[in-house]
């Protein structure tokens, strides 16, 4: 038999990821900074996975 998915751990994990965006985006929206670039927002996107990754 085919493993079945687990379907409340991808539902849970994806409200996790919600959550953080949500908190990323508020902290963003209180602390503006002029010095903020495209590149910051590339380097930040990609550690944001490894430390997701990390927690599990």
């Amino acid at each position: 038999m085919p493993i079945k998915p687990n379907y409340s751990f991808e539902k849970r994990q994806r409200e996790l990821e919600k959550k953080k965006k949500k908190a990323e985006k508020a902290q963003k929206k209180a602390n503006p900074g002029p010095s903020h670039s495209r590149e910051d927002d590339g380097a930040h996107a990609s550690s944001a996975p490894q430390e997701g990754a990390s927690s599990l």
